[in-house]
């Protein structure tokens, strides 16, 4: 298989065959360089954590789980440095291309397992989302992909960022793979129906107006599975205050889990990228304790509003992938207007599904569907039917 867009990390592939039966026989995968694989060394997207890790010794449960159920490895994917980043620019391995918009970001930490998704070389690809990295490069390479309920996928064996927001999640260009895999990761239960639809004012306001216009349409489609949507201000302090407070309580977490390892090897990081870490380590210990408190208030009214079974809807970034040649500034404003509405599955630890419903100026922008905690299988099921409704790949 020859890697056209630079996805998959360099160097001899790891790879590895499924069982001759299972569910998931005739697909092969791939997988985030943040997941062990037995006897390779977890670069984490930094030469200097390669440097200074062991190969592993045992392959994560995740990855066991996928090939114990028919399904091959291909290889391990490219990722942002330490998963501390929302384009996908890695400069020491090489940023993957975007398949089908090749001068624009991937986007997210998980950028390899996204490309290699959206240019056919895989069925689907793991990824890891704590404040966006499945949901956005889903959205900016035009494919289908889940941010499960906090907890509901197993972690062992994975490099953490901030593990009250880590969540193991995955990649496919059809809907019907997607559900696949979560039928062999997921805890049992959570089906059931959902109902009803519910418009994120605020997400919708928060989207550029090419955004909202081409992703709006798609609401009428999706009312014919859940029936009539319902529009509600769910966050009326605003999206900056939840990227604010997402920002700190995720920066106090990854600096208490990465700090000590920056300050021993003094790694050599890409642009931005220390950067984060400095502002993590300089984190005022009474900002972060104020946003784990908005944090748990924010939780509680959600899932009191999706316990019924109502999902949300709302684009899931705000814009198209950012062009390559955009500077830091450009950049930074992209994010911090992203990050205030992939916190709110963040923040609410909601399992989330994107789905490719539209183009912007020729690139793709996806939709989102979000529901309460443990609903996962029941979201899966939903996106499937969406799917197929908006003449998707099913």
């Amino acid at each position: 298989m020859e890697d056209t867009v630079g996805a998959f990390v360099p160097g001899t592939r790891v790879e590895l065959a499924g069982a001759a039966v299972g569910p998931l026989t005739e697909l092969d995968f791939a997988v985030k360089d943040l997941f062990d694989v037995a006897g390779a060394t977890t670069g984490y997207g930094n030469p200097d954590w390669a440097r200074t890790h062991a190969p592993a010794a045992a392959t994560a449960p995740i990855i066991m789980s996928l090939l114990q159920a028919g399904a091959s490895l291909r290889g391990k994917t490219k990722t942002v440095e330490l998963a501390y980043g929302l384009t996908g620019e890695n400069v020491w391995y090489g940023t993957p291309i975007n398949p089908v918009a090749p001068d624009r970001f991937p986007g997210g930490s998980s950028c390899g397992s996204a490309a290699a998704v959206a240019a056919g070389l895989v069925d689907f690809a793991l990824g890891t989302d704590t404040g966006g990295s499945v949901r956005i490069p889903a959205s900016y390479c035009g494919i289908f992909g889940i941010r499960p309920s906090w907890g509901a996928v197993n972690l062992t064996a994975a490099c953490p960022l901030g593990p009250s927001f880590d969540t193991a999640g995955w990649f496919a260009s059809r809907a019907s793979v997607l559900r696949r895999v979560g039928d062999v990761l997921l805890p049992p239960g959570g089906e059931g129906a959902l109902g009803p639809l519910v418009k994120v004012q605020e997400a919708w306001v928060n989207a550029v107006p090419h955004t909202a216009t081409a992703l709006v349409g798609a609401i009428a489609k999706i009312e014919r599975v859940l029936g009539p949507c319902l529009s509600i201000h769910l966050a009326p302090e605003g999206l900056t205050q939840l990227f604010e407070n997402f920002r700190a309580a995720q920066a106090e977490e990854a600096w208490a889990t990465l700090g000590s390892w920056v300050e021993a090897i003094r790694p050599t990081f890409g642009p931005g990228v220390g950067e984060r870490f400095a502002a993590a380590k300089a984190t005022d210990p009474a900002v972060a304790a104020e946003a784990r408190a908005f944090r748990g208030l924010f939780r509680q009214r959600v899932q009191a509003l999706l316990a019924g079974g109502a999902v949300l809807v709302y684009p899931t970034s705000p814009v198209p992938a950012p062009r390559l040649d955009v500077g830091a500034e450009t950049q930074q404003a992209v994010r911090e207007r992203t990050m205030g509405v992939t916190a709110i599955a963040g923040l609410a630890g909601l399992c989330e599904v994107s789905l490719p419903a539209a183009r912007v100026d020729g690139a793709p922008v996806g939709l989102s569907l979000a529901a309460a905690p443990g609903r996962d299988r029941a979201l899966l099921a939903v996106a499937e039917r969406v799917a197929a409704e908006l003449r998707l790949q099913v």
